[in-house]
């Protein structure tokens, strides 16, 4: 098994046994993370739904990310990652959210947003949406892109193991 295989497992099982739901919002990703959790079997009990928001008008579309969110910071920022995540919190069935938007490569950087950039946001219900910046080794869109889906499993296991502690 790949490491990714491993940690979706792991995420799939921590959720199966607390009973909750997962949705996801990906961008560079594509829909990957959505991907390793249903190449498991049982991931229907766990995978609500996932949203390929790779345009900005499918963020505002499907998620409700505000155009003035998008204008002002861009699609690769805390603020877009955050309201994607609860978008897509408030557009399911779901428990947690986890949201991915970045620069994958190999271009489309900017000095302000390098290639490697990746924000990730997560949404738990009735809890506030948070974000986290990830600068992955520039170069090689597949890494990144490999690397995000690894950092989001990874978000998804501790905000679950987070619900369940007392």
């Amino acid at each position: 098994m790949s490491d990714v295989e491993i940690l979706a497992a792991k995420v799939l099982r921590a959720f199966q046994d607390r009973g909750l739901k997962i949705a996801t919002a990906e961008s560079c990703t594509g829909g990957m993370v959505s991907a390793a959790i249903t190449d498991l079997a049982g991931a229907s009990n766990v995978l609500e739904r996932g949203f390929v928001t790779y345009s900005n008008e499918a963020k505002n579309e499907m998620l409700g990310v505000s155009p003035e969110t998008l204008d002002r910071y861009g699609a690769v920022s805390a603020e877009t990652a955050r309201e994607m995540a609860a978008g897509a919190l408030a557009h399911s069935h779901a428990d947690v959210a986890v949201s991915i938007t970045g620069v994958a490569g190999p271009g489309g950087g900017t000095a302000e947003k390098p290639v490697g950039l990746v924000w990730f946001g997560i949404a738990v219900k009735n809890d506030e949406p948070h974000a986290q910046k990830h600068i992955f080794s520039a170069g090689d869109r597949a890494i990144v892109r490999r690397d995000s889906v690894m950092t989001a499993l990874r978000l998804l296991l501790n905000a679950v193991q987070d619900a369940a502690a007392p």
